[in-house]
């Protein structure tokens, strides 16, 4: 095969793979904007369940296998998390919860899910006055048949 012919296959296959590359990277930034998107979306349907003291809503959200890791408090699993949230909801008065803005961050688990991080602010008012503590967390979910479950949580930073 002539040189000239050798020199434009090259070129030819070097311009196809930067064009596949440059799609891929498209791709996938559209695939972490739509995760993130996805990920925000559960944030705010799990707490809007906490937020409203809904026990039902909020267990629908965590796989029957979760393992919550606090810093303060130790390695819960489902069920004595489901019983520490009832016991919660039961209280006087109302803890509420909201993102930090700008402080989530999602990242894709390949064939699982996402791990989601960021910081929230958890607020209540004690003795007429309001009380708000600001925490990091992890969350890693699952992307199930019946959805988003969230697998593991983590809050530290008490």
């Amino acid at each position: 095969m002539p040189k000239s012919l050798n020199r434009i296959l090259l070129l030819c296959l070097l311009f196809f793979s930067l064009i596949a590359k440059g799609r891929a990277q498209t791709n996938s930034k559209e695939e972490a904007k739509q995760l993130y998107a996805e990920i925000a979306k559960m944030d705010s349907l799990l707490f809007n369940a906490f937020n409203t003291r809904d026990i039902a809503g909020l267990k629908k959200y965590f796989a029957s296998d979760l393992e919550v890791y606090q810093d303060n408090t130790g390695l819960r699993n489902y069920s004595q998390t489901i019983a520490s949230f009832t016991d919660l909801f039961a209280k006087d008065y109302v803890l509420t919860r909201e993102l930090v803005k700008n402080s989530m961050e999602v990242y894709p688990v390949k064939d699982f899910g996402a791990i989601q991080t960021g910081s929230h602010r958890f607020c209540h008012v004690e003795n007429g006055k309001l009380q708000c503590g600001t925490f990091k967390f992890m969350h890693i979910w699952q992307k199930t048949g019946e959805g988003w479950k969230i697998r593991r949580l983590v809050t530290y930073d008490h």
